[in-house]
């Protein structure tokens, strides 16, 4: 009894420290045997970290990827974060949709220095010039099912309530410009509210107050927490958009290479007539395509330029019409009053036996206020043998040179993707989804489409 009594003293201490010493098939008797103990107890524990580390090493590779997303994260002030859902939109923009790509790669050329010195003004990431390749594809024409309109598809409430104005002449949401400042605006307002760039670019595409509401339901402010719980649309906004980042910046190492810039201008400037204008008789004034004219001034609605419109040019163009002024002038009253024709011939009708305003108006590809108007008709009664004058439309044919071929599509009652496919030889349904950034098969009649150059 007294020799465990004193064992137990003996060995209390060490016990209470929580120091347990052990060797196998040895019995420990020594300070010695104690300290060689020790060491090996702690070097098989630095073996077994070591060990750990390696394995955790060799189970998780970054990908290829995910390093360079890291890159573009390293020099951003928004989260460009990598997942399974931004490596799906990756491959499918550097895969399936990198015509997309390329095209965008030919566009920036057009109006990212405009994104970039608005976005700079405003003290904002730089980046989200790339919002405007998710929402519109660079497209100041582009219209959605919804009725958003333009390069950053503003609603007409949300535009009126950034300063962008529509009448029945102009749509100012589709004025790059003014409709970039106004997104700017819109961003400041966002991140006022949320305070974090994700959030703003899911309460960008599905409404501050929705976003909001999801926020209070699931009970936090980060993002991926909250992504889950989203609509479809503004659940896959985000990873759209950062693979859109990667992909424009790495385009070159998938083999993307850009479109041939069609339409590339520094030098603009601007002129106001104080006559309405056509784009038709604007092109013929300056030897600029119609084309051109509608690129550089996508606010104007109808073709049509109002009395004192503020138009923009090429300045040679601006030049030459400032010298010129009263002759444009006389020219443009000259074509207004048929003195001068444009893409039409004068056609003299011979009313006949069943004849009505609508059904010849049908026939010639003209309107019945135009008859009407032209040949001094007060009603739309008419006898058989009379004569009417009509200006019948010229139809251009197709030309193979791809400089002056358009790649602008008005969709018309009726249109479905099918029909316009197979009316334009080499063009896929696929094609146009992907050209226009379509998330399904809905058309709009009156918007306007892009098809590629075949």
């Amino acid at each position: 009894m007294r020799i465990f009594m004193l064992f137990v003293v003996f060995y209390l201490p060490f016990l209470a420290n929580g120091i347990v010493f052990f060797q196998k098939d040895t019995i420990i008797n020594s300070n010695h045997s104690l300290t060689k103990v020790d060491s090996i107890v702690k070097l098989d524990s630095i073996n077994v970290q070591e060990e750990d580390i390696a394995i955790k090493k060799n189970s998780y590779k970054l990908s290829k990827e995910e390093k360079k997303l890291r890159i573009l994260n390293n020099n951003s002030t928004i989260s460009l974060d990598y997942n399974q859902d931004v490596q799906n939109f990756i491959d499918y923009y550097t895969g399936p949709n990198r015509r997309l790509i390329s095209r965008m790669l030919s566009l920036k050329e057009v109006y990212f220095s405009l994104f970039e010195a608005k976005l700079d003004k405003y003290n904002l990431p730089l980046e989200l010039k790339y919002l405007s390749i998710v929402e519109s594809a660079l497209n100041p024409r582009a219209k959605s099912r919804s009725g958003a309109v333009g390069l950053w598809q503003f609603m007409y409430l949300t535009g009126q309530q950034y300063g962008l104005n529509v009448t029945s002449y102009f749509d100012e949401r589709q004025d790059p410009y003014k409709s970039t400042e106004a997104a700017c605006s819109y961003f400041l307002d966002l991140y006022e509210q949320f305070g974090d760039w994700n959030l703003v670019l899911a309460a960008y595409n599905g409404g501050p107050g929705y976003l909001q509401r999801v926020i209070n339901e699931v009970g936090t402010y980060d993002f991926w927490k909250i992504q889950p719980h989203l609509r479809k649309e503004t659940r896959e906004y985000v990873p759209r958009f950062i693979a859109v980042n990667y992909a424009m910046n790495f385009a070159q190492d998938y083999n993307i290479s850009s479109d041939s810039v069609y339409l590339r201008f520094t030098d603009l400037d601007t002129i106001s007539i104080s006559l309405q204008l056509d784009t038709k008789t604007l092109s013929e004034l300056t030897c600029i395509d119609v084309q051109t004219i509608n690129h550089l001034n996508p606010l104007i609605k109808n073709n049509v330029f109002p009395v004192n419109a503020v138009i923009t040019l090429p300045r040679h163009a601006i030049d030459d019409l400032s010298i010129n002024m009263k002759t444009a002038c006389n020219f443009i009253n000259a074509v207004e009053n048929k003195e001068i024709l444009i893409d039409e011939t004068r056609v003299v009708y011979n009313v006949k036996k069943g004849d009505y305003l609508g059904k010849i108006a049908e026939k010639h590809g003209v309107r019945v206020f135009e008859i009407k108007k032209w040949n001094n008709l007060s009603t739309t009664n008419l006898n058989i043998g009379d004569k009417l004058v009509l200006y019948v439309p010229v139809e251009k044919k197709e030309t193979n040179n791809s400089e002056n071929s358009t790649n602008e599509y008005v969709v018309k009652q009726g249109d479905t993707l099918w029909d316009i496919a197979n009316n334009h030889k080499g063009v896929s349904i696929t094609i146009i989804k992907q050209l226009n950034n379509l998330s399904d098969n809905n058309l709009i009649p009156g918007t306007k489409i892009l098809l590629p150059r075949i």
